[in-house]
């Protein structure tokens, strides 16, 4: 929704890049906004806004006034406007985290609560499957762990999808993936809170969370047998170098492959107290080659197909700032195409300049 800079408050995100007399913009696209950024706004003389309709935190964003085609909207007509992927998401980790902070507290999980959370999503991103791409931008490091369950959830009922389940099969996988982490309820928070890094017992207490989560939700009716086992072996490697039990290939469920794939991807494209985010390219590429052996191809290359769909033609934005033009695209190093810059005109081929990679695609 479009709002007058004067109606932001910390915690609004933007839905577009903002821009001045310049060709590049000010602040970037799904930038959540501070009170430094709000007076670089009012420097530059920015009018107004758009912005999602759901706070950083989770909760709706209610500003006196909505502007759309530069028309006012009363707080009436702008509840019809139907939520994006974004506003879902962010309501979705609130409503996972207080089911969270429930379990912690010793009550069981309520699934059908757990369902409701996180299906309005799972309907969205059936419609705008490209969508899950954007999440990375929300992560934040205090609310990861919240974050991390729901865009899993999606992520492995989007591979599912892919993968050709029949959706009865893909929504049961997505709750799996939701609920792979519950088990860190049981955890010390002192640890999974901490802004160092962990002692080695403290490794091997976090290393127990699949048990945990096994636990808890191994005498729910609804969820199926393989989602449990799924649930169980979700961070096996087909290596064997995964926990809680050493797997090894065919003894890890299929189901418990795409969770791993879908775990692993979203760590690494959120901001996280011991690194910084990667771009859903970036970890895409990094997972193929320095994790080769570990993750199920077949998984690998059904989340591939969303992130490397751009085709000749398409603007791209570069991990040096850069806008760029893909003008051809090589199949077996898809995440590295050859690309012609906006500023000069160069060309820069990608897979000789290994330092940059893409950041996100442009409309």
């Amino acid at each position: 929704m479009r709002v007058k800079i004067g109606e932001l408050q910390e915690g609004c995100i933007l839905v577009e890049d903002v821009y001045s007399w310049t060709n590049r913009p000010i602040i970037a696209k799904k930038t959540v906004l501070n009170e430094e950024l709000i007076e670089i706004l009012n420097v530059f003389k920015i009018v107004d806004v758009n912005v999602e309709k759901t706070l950083i935190t989770g909760m709706p964003f209610i500003p006196n006034e909505i502007i759309e085609n530069h028309e006012l909207l009363s707080l009436a007509e702008a509840k019809k406007v139907e939520l994006g992927m974004t506003d879902l998401f962010l309501q979705a980790v609130n409503g996972y985290k207080k089911e969270f902070i429930s379990w912690q507290s010793g009550l069981p999980i309520d699934i059908n609560k757990v369902r409701n959370i996180l299906m309005p999503l799972l309907e969205k991103m059936e419609k705008s499957p490209r969508e899950i791409l954007n999440l990375y931008h929300l992560s934040t490091r205090e609310d990861y762990l919240y974050h991390h369950a729901v865009a899993v959830g999606m992520i492995s009922g989007f591979i599912a999808i892919k993968l050709q389940y029949p959706k009865g099969d893909w929504v049961q996988i997505a709750l799996a993936g939701c609920l792979a982490d519950c088990g860190m309820a049981k955890i010390n928070p002192s640890i999974f809170k901490k802004t160092s890094s962990l002692t080695l017992s403290e490794y091997e207490e976090v290393k127990n969370h699949p048990l945990h989560s096994y636990k808890l939700i191994q005498n729910i009716p609804v969820i199926r047998k393989e989602m449990k086992i799924a649930i169980l072996q979700h961070h096996e490697r087909l290596d064997g170098s995964g926990y809680p039990m050493g797997e090894r290939e065919q003894k890890i469920h299929p189901i418990a492959k795409i969770i791993a794939v879908a775990d692993t991807f979203h760590a690494m494209t959120s901001e996280r107290t011991f690194r910084t985010k990667q771009s859903p390219y970036k970890a895409i590429e990094l997972i193929m080659e320095d994790n080769f052996g570990k993750f199920d191809l077949h998984c690998l290359t059904a989340l591939k197909s969303a992130i490397v769909n751009y085709t000749v033609g398409d603007k791209v934005k570069l991990s040096n700032g850069q806008i760029a033009e893909v003008l051809f695209i090589d199949e077996k190093a898809p995440t590295r195409p050859l690309l012609k810059l906006e500023d000069n005109g160069d060309v820069l081929p990608l897979d000789r300049n290994r330092q940059i990679f893409i950041e996100e695609t442009l409309a």
